[in-house]
């Protein structure tokens, strides 16, 4: 009896373990998120090349659009849009849009982080609703900032006073410089 329930554990496990393999591709080529080899929900671990691809994904991702849903990660490299839900890793395009939480470098004219960003911002234009890190941009603005230097023309930290918690903040706004620690 215990032999039985072993092999039965066993073939379950298993089981369970191949069809979670089956979702994962190593590879996805897109025209549309509707128009791919893959589904837009089947993770790809390894490589995309799309025209416009958005799947959930742990891959070098290339492309003129490339979106990633879920909790995503790698580096994806565009000739126009980065968008992603979260993502760890570097996005490097013209816009890089992230809804959620980024983790990782941005690089593009606009780089724009809904929720929390943690890293480096390279760009004309940094955002983000929370950060950690280094901003380098002409305009950088962040909602709030746990620990970081903006580096540009104009610098924003809202949440910081004016010159009275030197050295830990500096301003709400300014040149070249200003930071919050």
């Amino acid at each position: 009896m215990r032999k039985l329930i072993f092999f039965l554990s066993f073939v379950i496990y298993f089981s369970s373990f191949t069809f979670a393999i089956a979702e994962t591709k190593p590879v996805q080529f897109s025209l549309t998120p509707d128009v791919a080899v893959h589904d837009k929900d089947t993770y790809i671990r390894g490589l995309t090349l799309n025209i416009w691809g958005e799947n959930p994904q742990s891959a070098l991702a290339l492309g003129l659009v490339n979106g990633s849903t879920g909790n995503s990660k790698g580096f994806s490299w565009s000739m126009f849009l980065n968008y992603a839900e979260n993502y760890k890793g570097v996005q490097w395009a013209p816009v890089n849009y992230t809804k959620s939480d980024f983790v990782g470098w941005q690089s593009g004219i606009l780089n724009y982080t809904k929720g929390s960003a943690k890293g480096l911002q390279s760009g004309f234009v940094n955002y983000a609703g929370s950060f950690t890190g280094l901003q380098l941009g002409f305009v950088n603005y962040a909602a709030t900032m746990d620990k970081g230097v903006q580096i540009g023309f104009v610098n924003i930290i809202p949440e910081n006073k004016w010159f009275t918690n030197l050295p830990n903040e500096f301003a709400k706004g300014m040149t070249i410089v200003n930071w919050r620690f």
